[in-house]
């Protein structure tokens, strides 16, 4: 299936912009990418998130992605930050690595015409919850953010004194900050984290409360991923789509409210046992499209 039979779904990767990843020099190789693949949405890293870095994207490189993702109708795109990055820590030295490069981060959306910067919330190493969220909002006030970009704050598993695994964290950084963010829910964190979404009612009360909680208007992004553990297990590991234990009917019922939210997806899904992204991308389209 093309990946324009289905224009109300948008599903794409996690792309490289990498010089080896492609014939460009720089980030239309994610685009290259997304093409090969059969996704119209994306994807990507500004750098390596590994490390503390500035990204390297020149007014040319930032055109030819531009031109290339609007050639082909791949939209919209997000950028997910560095690992480092932690927004809920209480070292001020932490603090102010984790602004600098949020800031480089919606700095090089704004070239790259990239409509989202999406984030982690990190962890509060002793802060507590409140005192966590708090120091979230506050570094996010303290972002100067272009017009165009919002910052999406990511659910997270829940594990150790990482903050994000419950909607109500979520709304509460909404609360502690006057930027106006928006979130994206990563599948794989959402039933790590307690969630059950391995069956359409659980999809189902699960929409409802963050609705509830935090408002289905600021739902902006999915990271859809399937589950290698438990339900409430805290246990980041990603899957196949239905091949893990969230499973084929809670795969589809999620693709489908989130079409129907009119929501994009960006796939995270492992490389191994001979499939690759564009095996993901065709099984989230024909999930999409199975009546059953």
């Amino acid at each position: 299936m093309s990946a324009d039979a289905n224009d109300d779904l948008r599903v794409g990767a996690h792309t490289s912009i990498a010089k080896s990843a492609g014939p460009y020099d720089g980030p239309a190789n994610a685009v290259h990418q997304q093409i090969e693949y059969g996704g119209n949405c994306g994807q990507i890293f500004s750098h390596s998130p590994q490390v503390w870095q500035s990204p390297n994207i020149d007014e040319e490189a930032a055109a030819q992605f531009t031109k290339l993702a609007d050639e082909h109708d791949i939209r919209p795109w997000v950028i997910h930050t560095s690992y480092l990055v932690n927004l809920c820590t209480p070292k001020e030295g932490l603090r102010e690595k984790s602004l600098d490069s949020m800031q480089e981060e919606v700095d090089v959306a704004d070239r790259l015409g990239v409509p989202y910067v999406n984030v982690h919330l990190g962890a509060h190493t002793g802060a507590g919850v409140e005192g966590g969220l708090a120091n979230a909002g506050s570094v996010l006030d303290d972002l100067d953010v272009p017009d165009g970009v919002t910052v999406l704050v990511e659910s997270d598993a829940g594990s150790g004194t990482k903050l994000g695994g419950q909607f109500e964290h979520l709304a509460t950084v909404a609360d502690e900050t006057s930027l106006d963010i928006e979130f994206c829910l990563d599948t794989a964190h959402v039933f790590a984290a307690g969630y059950d979404i391995s069956t359409e009612g659980g999809v189902a009360e699960t929409f409802e409360e963050f609705d509830d909680v935090v408002g289905l208007d600021r739902l902006s992004y999915v990271h859809l991923n399937d589950s290698k553990h438990g339900c409430g297990t805290n246990k980041d590991e990603h899957a196949h789509i239905g091949e893990g234990e969230i499973g084929v009917e809670g795969m589809r019922a999620f693709i489908k409210r989130t079409a129907a939210e009119g929501v994009p997806i960006a796939l995270e899904t492992p490389t191994e046992n001979g499939k690759s992204y564009e095996w993901n991308i065709e099984r989230v389209r024909e999930l999409y499209e199975d009546d059953r």
